[in-house]
């Protein structure tokens, strides 16, 4: 039996959407869901749950039918510009003078 996932509302949208997005891209390109999963090595129940957004699906498999529709270089973009990360970054950059070590006597001009 399947494990199931708990999962946050707001990232089930997220995942609803990128299965609706990969559902059309298929869909533009006329392929069938038994093509799809064929050569993504995957049944066709996996497909339609990965259209479906579950989250239950392994992101190897998300990223093989990306492959089969040719979309595998939009899988670089998860993450690509992480602004909060940087703007965290950058502001660890600011650092303060290291406190001596401890049991060391300081010399005069350590002692400032």
């Amino acid at each position: 039996m399947k494990e199931s996932v708990t999962i946050l509302p707001r990232a089930r949208k997220v995942l609803q959407q990128m299965g609706e997005n990969i559902h059309l891209a298929r869909r533009r390109r006329k392929i069938s869901v038994q093509q799809v999963a064929d050569r993504a090595g995957i049944s066709r129940a996996t497909l339609w749950q990965i259209e479906k957004g579950a989250p239950s699906v392994a992101i190897g498999n998300y990223f093989m039918v990306l492959l089969v529709l040719g979309l595998e270089k939009d899988f670089l973009k998860l993450a690509e510009d992480d602004k909060l990360g940087r703007k965290l970054q950058d502001a660890g950059l600011v650092t303060k003078k290291r406190a001596p070590k401890r049991g060391t006597k300081q010399t005069g001009e350590d002692a400032e």
